[in-house]
């Protein structure tokens, strides 16, 4: 069995196993949860695949492992205080329906991990080079950039602050940080598994592209701008700030928004 083949049945396990939970107790508390664990599971169980513990390995290894912790503490916490998920609402009550968003699911893991398979699984050794510390120091401040972010908004939320959507701190400058910090990781992580390819291995590079596709165009920008259009259009504070400030890439906003 390859390394493809089995971090594919290794996602499809693991989100079936939450399925179950899910479906079963008619909760949203591990949908999250199962998302960012995927990740990590995939890339412990290609690195002792491997049976190799070379340093770019354990090196490369850890920084999955650190955004992935990460991600499930920071979701975790949120689905712990929120309680539901609305994006479910009529559908976790519909077996098929529900048991195709984790299919979906287990899917974008496999194919956002793909430079994470290639590069941890193979007999290669794996040096400490030049793409991997490059894309390593990316990977990194990209995790930064998104952990900030994500804590700004949830300090916004937790202050009941008065105007209804945050526009300071990393949202002064994009109306989606998190998104682009989280589309900037991925790449650098293939920046930084360049080393692991060679031909068709480049076609790792489906794994940033497809979550970069997936949060500008698919479920993540334009499911919030939605909402935030039908929960703000009426602010003339809200158009102000929308005009002026980037959808997705940090850029000085292009006028002052109105106060």
């Amino acid at each position: 069995m390859n390394d493809l083949l089995a971090a594919l049945i290794v996602s499809l396990g693991i989100n079936a196993i939450f399925f179950v939970a899910a479906a079963s107790l008619k909760t949203d508390k591990v949908t999250d949860l199962s998302y960012g664990l995927t990740f990590l599971v995939i890339a412990v169980a290609s690195l002792l695949r491997s049976g190799r513990f070379d340093a770019g390995r354990l090196l490369f290894a850890a920084i999955i492992i650190l955004w992935s912790l990460r991600l499930v503490a920071y979701l975790f916490s949120r689905i712990l205080r929120t309680g539901v998920d609305h994006r479910f609402d009529g559908i976790r009550e519909k077996f098929l329906r529900f048991a195709r968003f984790w299919l979906l699911q287990a899917i974008t893991v496999w194919v956002v991990s793909l430079p994470v398979i290639l590069y941890l699984g193979g007999n290669a050794t794996r040096h400490i080079d030049f793409p991997l510390v490059l894309g390593g120091v990316i990977a990194l401040a990209a995790l930064i950039y998104e952990t900030v972010a994500d804590a700004q908004k949830s300090a916004f939320h937790r202050a009941g602050a008065p105007g209804g959507f945050i526009r300071t701190g990393l949202w002064k400058h994009s109306r989606h940080p998190n998104y682009f910090g989280e589309m900037v990781f991925w790449w650098a992580i293939f920046v930084a598994s360049l080393s692991a390819f060679s031909g068709a291995g480049f076609l790792a590079a489906l794994g940033p592209l497809f979550i970069t596709v997936l949060l500008r165009f698919v479920s993540g920008v334009p499911l919030l701008e939605k909402a935030a259009e039908a929960k703000h259009a009426s602010d003339p504070e809200y158009r102000a700030y929308k005009a002026a400030t980037s959808i997705l890439v940090p850029v000085p906003r292009r006028h002052s928004p109105q106060r």
